[in-house]
């Protein structure tokens, strides 16, 4: 009898009853073909390969990561929590000790989902991975914490929620913004004031294959990964790289996801996109699960892999060495250049326009950061869509100065008794209070 090398939890939820339409390329069968191939290759008879259910996301799981208007209950289904939920027991698996590493098979997906949620953007409506990781911050001794996001699309949600954090490290390799939704994730976006060089972009050209993920995780990815020295790593691991996927344009294939994940060694894996659902989902899950596992994955292959019409193009081998250099410069030198950077107590504002091409909506957004050399900053959000009138949210972080603490509780007073909004909602992670007004 085969045995893992390390002992890995599967968390499995493949949502029957939920689907944007019966013919979405996101729908339940993203993991029924999965589910078949795991069984078939006989995946669970592995010694420390063990299935388990996911459990519930509460409403307070939501609120402590999300401003949702008017609440969470409108942007969200059963389905969302179970999915969130999913990812909080992949994270309890690996931090109670009971798995090495864990692998959250669940959907709906969320890296598109940003701080504020009116509605669902990239089929996503609430951001799973960041639910999993402050419910970590919450409940275990855990600070710093590395997402490597290796979904095709950038993962532009994740991205907006940790923007000032700087003991979250977002690190996101993806299609090039220019040629494939949602339009960013360009080497220049690097972080908030507060946490500049915390946010790593490596957009890829169109057709980057094997040869060329794999030399930006050894070259780039792993360098910076050593550097920040995480406590937790955590790869939100979109599939739609795949030379089949039906709505990119990449050419990544099985074995190279397997051994990516062997390289990168995260200690939880949680699924974002891929829409291949017959022809890669099931062999890239595969490779994955045995990756994580430390079994031998040499042998996973697609029935209509070929090596030579994959083979990527050399400008790309040559474009990619040149943007990995630019890429360890940001990070390493440019990123910690602070010229220019506002006095403690004034505000970074960003003003922001966003469509969430799912739902249709609309919104209009002035978000706030307080510089602060004691904390991540108070964070104040007014917002406004076509499906809600103005909102405010107000954040104080994890561990905030006294100033912070204090600035939050004014912005949040002001804004109820002036009653310029119809839904006020307050996160404190200091006293844990996550109410609206």
């Amino acid at each position: 009898m085969l045995k893992a090398k390390n002992k890995l939890g599967i968390v499995f939820f493949p949502a029957f009853d939920w689907a944007i339409s019966p013919t979405h390329p996101e729908r339940e069968e993203r993991l029924l073909y999965t589910q078949d191939q795991l069984n078939e290759e006989g995946i669970f008879d592995i010694d420390g390969i063990v299935e388990y259910k996911p459990d519930v996301a509460t409403v307070e799981d939501i609120d402590r990561t999300h401003f949702c208007f008017p609440d969470v209950d409108h942007v969200t289904t059963e389905s969302h929590l179970i999915s969130a939920g999913g990812a909080i027991k992949s994270a309890k698996l690996v931090l109670d000790g009971e798995m090495d590493r864990s692998f959250a098979l669940v959907r709906p997906p969320g890296h598109h989902a940003m701080k504020v949620v009116h509605g669902a953007r990239g089929f996503c409506n609430i951001n799973i991975e960041a639910v999993m990781i402050e419910y970590i911050r919450e409940h275990y001794n855990v600070k710093k914490i590395a997402v490597v996001d290796t979904d095709c699309h950038h993962g532009d949600g994740t991205q907006d929620i940790y923007w000032h954090d700087p003991d979250v490290l977002y690190i996101s390799m993806h299609q090039d913004g220019r040629t494939l939704y949602p339009g960013s994730g360009f080497m220049q976006e690097t972080g908030g004031p507060n946490a500049l060089g915390k946010t790593i972009n490596i957009p890829l050209p169109p057709t980057t294959g094997d040869e060329g993920f794999n030399y930006v995780i050894d070259n780039v990815v792993m360098p910076i990964l050593k550097d920040f020295n995480a406590d937790i790593v955590i790869n939100s691991a979109g599939q739609d790289n795949h030379y089949s996927d039906p709505i990119t344009n990449m050419n990544f294939s099985a074995q190279g996801y397997a051994r990516l994940n062997d390289h990168l060694n995260p200690d939880i894996a949680v699924l974002e996109g891929g829409y291949s659902i017959k022809g890669a989902l099931p062999y890239i899950n595969l490779g994955i699960v045995l990756a994580m596992a430390g079994v031998d994955y040499s042998y996973v292959r697609e029935p209509d892999y070929k090596y030579k019409d994959l083979k990527q193009d050399p400008r790309i081998t040559k474009y990619l060495k040149k943007m990995s250099e630019q890429v360890l410069r940001i990070y390493f030198k440019d990123s910690k250049d602070d010229t220019g950077k506002l006095m403690p107590g004034n505000y970074d504002v960003r003003k922001k326009e966003i469509y969430y091409d799912t739902d249709g909506i609309r919104e209009s957004q002035i978000e706030s950061i307080m510089v602060c050399e004691d904390c991540r900053g108070v964070l104040k959000i007014e917002t406004m869509s076509s499906v809600n009138p103005l909102c405010l949210g107000v954040e104080i972080p994890i561990n905030a100065c006294e100033r912070c603490i204090s600035e939050g509780y004014r912005i949040l007073n002001d804004g109820i008794e002036k009653e310029r909004f119809t839904h006020v909602q307050l996160i404190d992670r200091v006293k844990k209070k996550y109410q609206r007004y």
